[in-house]
């Protein structure tokens, strides 16, 4: 599916907007990039609440390796976001909410791998680190997903400017954009598998 969004990303053809044109492309890989992001977050969540109700180090150790991937996503999203915006604002980055709000939730998620890494006790580690991952989880979604959508943006689909809709996207495009938001989830769940086994296989080996 990866592979498919890439390739018909670049080559089918696509609505012709104005201002946005050619890089309405973007959408397959900037949009899609940050659904992939939001659920390796909201993975890292939902494991640090299951690491606090039962102390399984595991659990603890795929919160880490979700935040890990995510960031991955994150940073994807947030350079191919700041294309898009140089083509069509005119600028690399502008005073938005919502351009605002996802470089505060990359800060808060970077704020907690700083985290891990000063404290030396596993258990208080893990423990500490749950209880900040699900603080930084809702921190992204007041910040990117509330805020933008109570003030002024010029972010599509916040602040009154109108969301990508059936007058835009094609059923080409439809065709392409949601197959691509699964191979970039699971492409994101497949980079955490072999984290987590190399981690296991590390651990083992100490």
């Amino acid at each position: 599916m990866v592979l498919f969004a890439i390739s018909a990303g670049l080559l089918v053809d696509v609505p012709r907007l104005d201002i946005l044109n050619e890089t309405i492309r973007n959408l397959f890989f900037h949009v899609t990039s940050w659904f992939a992001m939001v659920f390796l977050f909201l993975a890292s969540f939902v494991y640090s609440i299951k690491y606090l109700a039962s102390g399984n180090d595991k659990h603890d150790l795929m919160a880490k390796i979700f935040v890990q991937t995510g960031m991955i996503f994150g940073i994807a999203g947030l350079v191919t976001g700041m294309l898009w915006a140089k083509f069509t604002w005119g600028a690399y980055w502008v005073p938005d909410p919502k351009l605002n709000g996802a470089a505060i939730t990359l800060l808060a998620y970077l704020a907690y791998n700083i985290l891990r890494n000063s404290l030396t006790d596993p258990i208080s580690r893990a423990k500490i680190s749950g209880v900040y991952n699900i603080f930084a989880f809702v921190m992204m979604l007041i910040f990117v997903f509330i805020l933008p959508r109570m003030t002024s943006s010029l972010h599509p689909g916040n602040g009154g400017n109108p969301a990508f809709s059936s007058y835009d996207l094609d059923n080409t495009m439809r065709m392409v954009f949601y197959p691509a938001v699964m191979g970039w989830i699971f492409l994101g769940l497949w980079i955490s598998e072999i984290k987590y086994r190399l981690e296991l296989y590390k651990k083992s080996h100490e």
